[in-house]
């Protein structure tokens, strides 16, 4: 996979207050760790940082720290909850050939039974990989699947040189039944045929008598009070 550059600069001061002033710089405060090595604590480009965490487990080579540049893969990331920006990065060390776990996305493509409905219980699979050759996603082809076929983490076609990383029988997706017009308008509580009412009707007058007329604005009583 290809390695995305990045210029790192250390970082001297910790905590809250040093941490917002770095964002307000337009950059990223982020730790470095792994190996048995010290934690590091740098500060990376914001536009970088969110155009490289737009691939999943992306390969960061962090250029200008001490003793050379380090390869690294984004291990936690904290952003914004409202506008999305990236907070906080935690990166961790790796070497090539090193074996990582970390999961990959499942991609789904084409249709099951018409008939049938598709209930995908995984959308990622934890699987260990080399670190510098980590598959961006994993296919997963569901094209004529029947009702009641499943499809568990065993069944998965991965690439060469990744494995598992969690038990063979865990259900990534099956097939189940389309719910039929009848099942739906049960789960709406209708009885079959009858349309939801619009509103309450109004009760029709009655034969030679004159209809009700309308109460006049601010007689009605008040509502009951709710015991206290």
């Amino acid at each position: 996979m290809a390695e995305v550059r990045i210029a790192a600069e250390p970082r001297a001061e910790f905590g809250k207050g040093p941490a917002r002033q770095v964002r307000r710089a337009g950059r990223v405060p982020a730790i470095l760790y792994g190996h048995g090595t010290e934690t590091r604590h740098v500060s990376l480009p914001g536009h970088d940082v969110l155009l490289a965490l737009r691939t999943a487990n992306v390969l960061i080579r962090l250029e200008g720290l001490p003793g050379g540049s380090q390869l690294a893969l984004p291990k936690a990331v904290q952003r914004d909850p409202i506008l999305g920006t990236v907070e906080h990065v935690d990166l961790i060390l790796v070497r090539r050939g090193e074996k990582v776990t970390v999961d990959i996305p499942l991609t789904v493509t084409g249709e099951v039974t018409p008939d049938g409905l598709l209930d995908q219980q995984l959308v990622q699979i934890t699987v260990e990989a080399e670190a510098t050759n980590i598959p961006p996603e994993i296919e997963v082809n569901v094209g004529g699947m029947a009702l009641g076929a499943s499809l568990h983490a065993g069944d998965l076609t991965l690439p060469r040189g990744v494995t598992l990383a969690v038990e063979p029988d865990i259900l990534v997706l099956h097939v189940i039944s389309a719910p039929t017009a009848e099942q739906m308008e049960a789960e709406l509580g209708l009885p079959e045929g009858e349309e939801q009412p619009a509103g309450e009707a109004v009760p029709a007058a009655v034969e030679g008598e004159p209809p009700a007329a309308p109460a006049a604005e601010g007689s009605a009583e008040p509502p009951a009070q709710e015991p206290g």
